[in-house]
């Protein structure tokens, strides 16, 4: 019964719009050309490393105040892209952290980057730390870091609350280049004043997409693009077909019940439109009980 009227209509959307990043994915696995736009923010991050290197001084990483979720896991993937050429050219890191799974989990990653490349000797346990979980301690940590350590380069990168403009103003006074992004709306503009780049709303998801061009990333990227594309052009159709609709004229009026009668000429309301049913869609009449069906059926009879 929830598919009576216009409800398949919401499912075939969503299968269109699962279909375009299976296709996507498909695509990606095939051609490792697919296009993604330049995020300055993480073209940067080689630069940032380089100077790192170049002054002999380590790379600071934060993954922000947030538990072990989605937000923090996307920021230790790029921090797992930092380490891996931080590594390279045995510049050192620093990784500080503020909640005792993301430490964990941060060690983990940083440990296997190092095993991966080969440079197992060069990892430092010490390099992933636990400062604080307290908000203003962390930060005072983190900004006591930064000042002894004179880092080169700094990335701030996950849920960041009023803590933001101390990290970023206290690297800002060395000299470091900071990138910086914030899942929190109220603290970009924070880092927009103080950072060199910063990673704005979606750009923060399409990192590990943008640095590691697997094709899973890349085709689920590019298939959610696609996705949002075909639902601004619904919603513009019907924008349209709603506005041409309602200066046009109809004698036929439908109402809830589905039944439908002949009216007077008049302009379209709004709930004849096409549109409106499609989000409003009839019910069906309800069924006869069994006692009904055996009246009708008696009554026909006679």
């Amino acid at each position: 019964m929830q598919y009576y009227d216009t409800g398949w209509l919401a499912v075939a959307f969503t299968v269109l719009l699962v279909f375009f990043i299976l296709f996507n994915i498909f695509r990606a696995g095939k051609s490792t050309g697919l296009y993604i736009r330049r995020i300055p923010g993480l073209t940067a991050i080689d630069e940032a490393i380089g100077r790192a290197t170049e002054m002999g001084r380590p790379v600071l990483m934060v993954p922000g105040l947030g538990d072990l979720n989605a937000i923090s896991i996307q920021a230790l993937k790029i921090f797992a892209y930092v380490t891996r050429t931080a590594a390279r050219f045995s510049t050192p890191i620093r990784l500080c952290t503020s909640v005792a799974p993301v430490y964990t989990v941060a060690q983990e990653i940083v440990r296997d980057v190092y095993q991966s490349e080969g440079l197992i000797d060069r990892y430092d346990q010490d390099s992933v730390q636990f400062l604080s979980d307290r908000q203003f301690a962390f930060a005072a940590a983190v900004g006591g870091l930064i000042l002894r350590e004179q880092t080169a380069a700094t990335f701030f990168l996950g849920e960041f609350y009023a803590e933001s403009l101390i990290f970023a103003e206290t690297a800002n006074a060395i000299g470091a280049i900071q990138v910086a992004g914030s899942t929190e709306n109220t603290q970009t503009p924070f880092f927009i004043a103080a950072c060199d780049y910063v990673l704005i709303a979606d750009e923060f998801y399409a990192a590990s997409a943008y640095l590691t061009r697997q094709p899973v990333l890349v085709g689920s990227l590019i298939g959610q693009d696609w996705s949002k594309l075909s639902i601004m052009v619904a919603i513009m159709i019907g924008f349209l077909s709603v506005a041409v609709q309602r200066n046009m004229t109809t004698t036929v009026h439908t109402d809830d019940s589905g039944v439908t009668h002949q009216v007077a000429a008049h302009k379209t309301l709004e709930n004849e439109t096409i549109a409106y049913h499609m989000f409003n869609p009839r019910t069906p009449p309800p069924l006869a009980t069994p006692r009904q069906q055996e009246q009708g059926a008696a009554g026909g009879g006679k």
